[in-house]
């Protein structure tokens, strides 16, 4: 059945492209975060690891908000390592990462969701998508507030 939301099927598709790189922006800092849960040492491990529990756990529901957005709008969402790492600006870690290192990576891609929701933005509000910049709002407000406190543990 044709999709009447009055949002045109091609604006609709520029905005699930969009959404598909936040989606997998999201998911490969999720899978990072979780990773660096498992992993992380030293003296700060206590602290580090709830936090980092904290954060892939708001991830992994932002990840299901982002990909029942885009098929609202009438699209397949991306679902697989394969695809994820065609359209995320996320690098992978590799290896093993002080915990100095792992905030400085996480910090990097708190933000790198951030620029991502950021450049969606417009094409969402010229269509009055409200839906995706909603979602789009409240994404960028998690990120920047996490890349933040992330950014205070840094700090002497």
């Amino acid at each position: 059945m044709k999709i009447d939301i009055g949002i045109s099927e091609s604006d609709r598709k520029e905005i699930a492209q969009g959404l598909s790189k936040l989606l997998a922006d999201s998911y490969t800092l999720y899978l990072k975060t979780h990773n660096f849960h498992w992993n992380v040492t030293g003296p700060m491990f206590q602290t580090l690891h709830l936090m980092f529990e904290t954060q892939y756990n708001e991830l992994a529901l932002a990840v299901d908000l982002i990909a029942e957005r885009i098929r609202a709008l009438g699209f397949p969402a991306p679902g697989s390592y394969h695809e994820f790492s065609k359209l995320t600006s996320i690098k992978e870690a590799q290896g093993y990462s002080s915990a100095k290192d792992m905030i400085t990576q996480l910090i990097e891609g708190q933000e790198t969701v951030v620029r991502t929701a950021r450049s969606i933005l417009p094409n969402a509000e010229k269509v009055n998508d409200e839906p995706t910049v909603d979602l789009l709002t409240q994404r960028m407000q998690v990120h920047e507030k996490t890349a933040w406190m992330l950014r205070s543990l840094l700090q002497d």
